[in-house]
């Protein structure tokens, strides 16, 4: 049973720096970990679902088991259901550049090509580049806002393929050797495909958000070439400037972010130096489209059975 710290609960009061106009705040004077009060919990929660993704400076008391532990506050934890967690956790993927898995150089929501993509994640910096490597989010519920009456209601209609399997050269073009390999062997190694509403109703907020993202290989009932239109088209609100905010990494920072609500994109300008993070996730519901129906999985690995 999760201990996720319910919004009736009243918040405490928090020391918050907002970043930006539309997304992003920072939280200061407060150290992170299991051991945080209901109070504490329910106020840093509300701020998240108030500015979607939230930053934490020096949180140098942070193991993986304290990480863990203050996510487990937040929800339940979810593994990433292609990448293998760190040694002796239960749910943290390390993200190491130099190993050719932590190069997230595309605007995208996590792990879009399943269902129940995660509702949230905690990401901490552990080492981090001399220059470059920021990380820029984006408000998907702002890009739905900015959108046109006879643009909303086309989003409304359009549901679209989500999958892990995707034309790595063409979306990385700058990729090196270790990236491909790792794509291929480990990310794209068994075949997820999902079906999304482009609009979906927040399941805490009542918003409505755009679910778009590199992960999509095409809208349900157009051709390649109209859905590549259509996606960019889309994708460009979420990404305009004022909808985003940008976060200048130092080691030990940690960012949280709802995944229900942004995009993100890892900037790859750092120029083959060393740059690890480390992140777990909590576990969302399925989304639920303007006219109430669900996301549901097209293709997934059958599980294997034990003998």
């Amino acid at each position: 049973m999760s201990n996720v710290a319910t919004l009736e609960t009243k918040p405490a009061q928090l020391n918050i720096r907002r970043l930006s106009g539309r997304i992003g705040a920072e939280i200061r004077d407060i150290k992170i970990g299991s051991h945080l009060t209901p109070a504490e919990v329910a106020a840093i929660r509300q701020t998240l679902l108030t500015y979607r993704v939230v930053f934490f400076r020096d949180q140098d008391q942070l193991t993986d088991v304290e990480q863990e532990g203050f996510a487990k506050l937040l929800g339940d934890l979810v593994p990433h259901p292609t990448e293998k967690v760190k040694s002796g956790t239960m749910g943290i993927l390390e993200l190491d550049a130099a190993a050719g898995n932590g190069k997230a150089d595309q605007w995208h929501t996590d792990v879009t090509f399943v269902d129940a993509y995660p509702r949230y994640s905690v990401l901490r910096a552990v080492t981090i580049p001399a220059y470059g490597g920021d990380t820029m989010w984006a408000s998907t519920v702002a890009a739905y806002q900015d959108l046109s009456p006879a643009l909303k209601q086309l989003a409304e209609t359009l549901w679209a393929l989500h999958t892990n399997k995707f034309d790595y050269a063409a979306q990385h073009s700058h990729g090196t050797a270790a990236e491909k390999a790792h794509y291929e062997k480990v990310f794209a190694s068994a075949l997820y495909e999902c079906q999304h509403p482009v609009v979906r109703i927040h399941p805490e907020t009542g918003e409505k958000s755009l679910v778009l993202g590199y992960f999509i290989q095409r809208f349900m009932g157009h051709n390649q070439v109209d859905s590549n239109l259509l996606f960019q088209m889309l994708q460009n609100h979420v990404t305009r400037p004022e909808n985003t905010v940008r976060w200048n990494w130092r080691q030990n920072d940690v960012a949280i972010w709802d995944n229900q609500a942004t995009q993100h994109y890892a900037l790859n300008d750092y120029d083959g130096q060393n740059r690890t993070m480390r992140r777990v996730t909590i576990a969302g519901e399925i989304p639920v489209s303007v006219d109430g129906r669900r996301s549901e999985m097209v293709t997934k690995p059958v599980a294997k059975v034990a003998e």
